[in-house]
């Protein structure tokens, strides 16, 4: 629901999430209250030491605002658990209540300052215990008023200016768009809105050198957070339990759908008679060049007993110049690490580059001569640096000699690419590593995540000048390439994906199909929103039955929500061409509004083989089929979106497949390999 409007302005946080932090307080005061009477008891109200007066006058103050603070917490939070999202009619006190709360911190305060000065002045002959248990009071009294001065800051909405009121709008809430004083309305709020959000980016990003390149990313990256969240009035809790409705949502239909409509799904992306357990090994071969990228961070993660010993031997040791290292390892831990998961010589180097600003990040050439390639590893986001290139996601040209139809690609990667392009050709690189190796040697470009969208892009850069060429993709982004050089990398990429991975079907369409299927969720639950978080989090860690947790209510609001909802208690705050309609379950990957982006190359999708849930010790199994990118226009939520994406989850999942074929892979996805699914 929108946020709550209280001491004229809009905050980022709802009515209804008071109940948590409310029920916390309540818990802190109770046992303060409880403490302050056995410490009054006690003493029978009598207390024999200098200003025992002002000590009683304080005992019994405190009680009286404790015990205030108390009567109106339980009316917070009581108040705050009626209602559902969309319907926070039962909350509209909630206000009121606030503004009393507020007006019992100045007597608190007062009583924090007289609890100080006794403690300073007239404490002297008390008994310790009772000081002690004064001052624990002062203490917790400054602690709690802090704590909510740090609360407003951290709920405090830059863009919550109260709006236009309701007289403003047109029948039905609707503003008329057409106006020139709406037009212009809109304009200087979506004006301010990229202000602000190029504002958080800096204060983000404040370590880092300002400049140009760095203020043309900040203004791209705010255009499109404006872009995606101004057209919604929803505050953070609102997402989450929309993300929670969604997850049992999605489970509950995978748990009720046909398998055999589940093995339909996997297209035979690869071309007739490929060979999977071969395209395996040389996968899980070339993820242990994508991970070494990481250097020693990756390194530690993955091997935190026995990392560090094996790496402090060889961190700050001189080595002879045999390859040609850039910036970035002074101590030299992070090529020490690069030898060690590779398995590679000093000799086997040729270009080690570590320099990493935004648009340019690190990456080596190695000759590896067990597959008789020479390997090309980009690595993935590791930097505050590289995460802004992984958010310019804006649309840039990408002209091919050869590719019909329109060419376009992710901006931040296909920048990237292109730096790494232009060292490996322009400086001579590719030609120095090709001189000493035998003629039969292959080009290989590999990475993971970042990285693997760089390597997609810098291995069609490079197609023409290596046709022989051949890239791994390790969980790439699925808003990188047009239709036309999707297909066109089929040839010669190969994505792999494992599980729920948010990566590969993370893209502006899909971000868009996520946020208007989130809208569609709370819009419909009939629960409340405490109970909705506390359920949803239940089953995100211990798992269950779906259909015992709030789902949708029925459809008697379906015909209201066709169109998006205007008004101060709406979700939807102004028409929006990238929001089509609630009642709509179609994918708007193929809108107008935003350029459809697709994964790279073939898709290899990788899953546990067996149920989803599993005891912690029981022993994992994949199986791995062909895929299209059908298969990732949606965002699934599940626990494991992210732990899918870590490098060394994938590299486990390919080692796992590729030394138990037999149990791992499933045969039905050879046997399917003739046919296509359109």
């Amino acid at each position: 629901m929108p946020g709550i409007v209280v001491f004229g302005r809009r905050w980022a946080i709802a009515s209804d999430d008071l109940v948590f932090p409310g029920f916390f307080e309540l818990f802190i005061r109770v046992l303060w209250w409880i403490g302050t009477m056995i410490l009054f008891s006690y003493h029978k109200g009598h207390f024999d030491c200098n200003g025992r007066g002002v000590l009683h006058e304080y005992l019994v103050g405190l009680l009286v605002v404790l015990a205030l603070i108390i009567l109106s917490l339980c009316a917070i939070v009581y108040v705050s658990a009626q209602g559902t999202i969309s319907n926070p009619g039962p909350r509209r006190s909630i206000p009121a209540l606030i503004y009393l709360r507020a007006l019992l911190y100045i007597p608190e305060l007062v009583w924090a300052c007289l609890g100080a000065v006794w403690v300073s002045d007239d404490s002297k002959g008390c008994d310790p215990a009772t000081v002690g248990a004064v001052i624990a009071a002062v203490v917790a009294s400054w602690i709690i008023l802090l704590s909510t001065v740090l609360g407003v800051v951290f709920v405090f909405d830059p863009l919550g200016s109260p709006r236009r009121q309701a007289n403003d709008m047109g029948p039905l809430g609707v503003r008329d768009q057409q106006s020139t004083e709406g037009t212009q309305f809109f304009s200087t709020a979506r004006s301010l809105a990229v202000k602000v959000w190029e504002s958080r980016l800096k204060l983000m990003c404040c370590c880092l050198p300002q400049d140009e390149s760095l203020r043309a990313a900040f203004s791209s990256i705010a255009q499109l957070f404006t872009g995606y969240f101004s057209d919604t009035d929803l505050v953070p809790s609102d997402i989450a339990a929309g993300l929670a409705l969604l997850h049992q949502e999605q489970d509950k239909l995978d748990q009720s759908r046909d398998p055999d409509v589940i093995v339909d799904e996997h297209s035979p992306s690869s071309p007739l008679g490929e060979d999977l357990e071969t395209e395996l090994e040389k996968a899980a071969h070339c993820m242990h060049f994508a991970a070494a990228a990481y250097g020693w961070p990756l390194y530690i993660y993955s091997n935190p007993l026995t990392g560090p010993c094996k790496l402090s031997g060889d961190c700050c040791r001189s080595q002879a110049a045999e390859y040609d290292i850039v910036g970035g390892d002074h101590l030299g831990c992070h090529f020490s690490t690069i030898l060690h998961s590779t398995g590679l010589q000093y000799r086997d180097f040729i270009h080690v580059s570590f320099h990493n600003q935004i648009y340019e990040i690190p990456f080596f050439v190695a000759l590896d001569h067990k597959r008789e390639a020479v390997l090309v590893a980009v690595r993935g986001t590791l930097s505050l640096k590289d995460v802004l290139t992984d958010l310019s996601a804006e649309c840039e040209n990408l002209p091919i000699d050869g590719v019909s139809g329109a060419c376009y690609a992710h901006k931040g990667m296909c920048q990237a690419a292109d730096y790494i392009y232009k060292k490996l050709v322009n400086d001579g690189i590719l030609n120095q590593a090709f001189s000493v190796v035998p003629p039969d040697y292959k080009l290989v470009i590999t990475g993971h995540s970042l990285g693997a969208g760089t390597a997609s892009l810098l291995a069609i850069l490079l197609r023409s000048s290596f046709p022989t060429l051949q890239c791994y993709a390790f969980s790439p982004p699925g808003g990188l390439l047009s239709k036309s050089l999707a297909d066109y990398s089929k040839d010669f990429v190969v994505s792999v994906v494992l599980g729920k991975d948010l990566v590969p079907r993370l893209s502006i369409p899909n971000m868009l199909d996520l946020k208007k299927r989130i809208l569609k969720m709370v819009s419909n639950c009939n629960k409340p929103k405490y109970r909705i978080l506390l359920q949803g989090c239940w089953y995100s860690l211990f798992g269950g039955d779906p259909d015992d947790f709030p789902t949708e209510m029925d459809d008697r609001r379906e015909e209201m929500l066709s169109q998006p909802l205007l008004g101060e208690e709406s979700l939807m705050i102004r028409n929006s061409s990238s929001y089509q309609s609630l009642a709509s379950d179609d994918s708007p990957a193929h809108t107008a509004t935003h350029l459809p982006l697709f994964p790279p190359g073939r898709i290899l999708h990788i899953t546990e083989d067996g149920p989803s849930r599993r005891s912690c010790f029981s022993q994992v199994r994949y199986r791995a089929d062909w895929s299209s990118e059908t298969a990732f226009r949606s965002i699934l939520i599940s626990p494991r979106m992210l732990a899918d994406h870590m490098p060394d989850a994938v590299l486990k999942a390919l080692c796992g497949l590729t030394k138990d074929r037999a149990c791992s892979l499933c045969p039905s996805s050879l046997n399917h390999s003739q046919h296509n699914t359109i």
